[in-house]
């Protein structure tokens, strides 16, 4: 498959649908955006609330699938909610962030209460994790154990934190023999300056596409077939020894 990460896509409609036809024109199936894309990260904070309905519309125009997020009311409580919506306008999956960063995210949103969600698209199977989430070794094994082929995972990270892209997305994409697209918001917003650096890492830990600093549409390809050679390679989750992992181990008194 085919994949579009773009980093640094302004909020709104006009920016989507520019992103949506450069991927198509490349051949991209799956086009991945930002953390709060419809928004924009510090209005998203705000409370600022997308209209939903345009995304489907852009990604049945271009017939390509979307990886986007904005913030999600459901009755009193606010969720940072990323959602896929397939290449005919339909939504695929929705997942709300379990992990929250700092203050103002905890301020803002109601965190989520299911970890895995996952949906099929041109037969390899896509799972969705927000920024923070994919910090936690747990959450990304998780989706490895459940299946997921593809992790997309739009982000807000924001400086000096950017080992995240370069050590800690690669070493989850290979520790756990699967795909991850990354893809990060960049430059000055409100108070906030993002990292860029978005990336489609292996799951063989190499990165396959690489952004810089600045907007960027980057091109890749993933083929899950590799997630099997990697997992044969480096057989981390057939080795896992669960019936250790329960509970923190104790050293016994002396």
């Amino acid at each position: 498959m085919r994949i579009a990460i773009a980093q640094g896509i302004a909020p709104g409609p006009d920016a989507l649908d520019a992103a949506a036809a450069e991927a198509a024109g490349h051949g991209a199936r799956l086009l991945v955006t930002p953390e709060l894309s419809l928004t924009g990260y510090a209005r998203g904070l705000r409370g600022a609330m997308p209209a939903d309905d345009m995304v489907g519309e852009i990604a049945a125009r271009h017939g390509v699938a979307v990886v986007h997020g904005g913030p999600e009311r459901d009755g009193s409580a606010v969720f940072n909610t990323a959602r896929l919506t397939g290449p005919d306008g339909a939504t695929l999956a929705a997942y709300r962030k379990t992990h929250l960063y700092g203050d103002q995210e905890r301020a803002a949103f109601t965190p989520g209460d299911r970890l895995v969600v996952q949906a099929d698209l041109d037969g390899v199977r896509i799972g969705l994790l927000i920024c923070y989430d994919v910090e936690f070794p747990e959450a990304v094994r998780a989706h490895a154990l459940a299946g997921t082929e593809l992790l997309a995972v739009p982000t807000a990270l924001m400086r000096p934190y950017e080992f995240v892209p370069r050590v800690l997305v690669p070493a989850r994409a290979y520790e756990n023999g699967l795909h991850i697209a990354y893809a990060n918001r960049c430059g000055p917003e409100g108070d906030h300056d993002f990292a860029g650096l978005s990336c489609l890492a292996g799951p063989d830990g190499e990165i396959r596409a690489r952004a810089g600093s600045g907007p960027e549409l980057l091109i890749a390809e993933v083929d899950p077939a590799r997630n099997a050679d990697a997992r044969a390679a480096t057989p981390y989750l057939t080795d896992r020894r669960p019936d250790l992992y329960r509970s923190p181990a104790r050293s016994p008194r002396p």
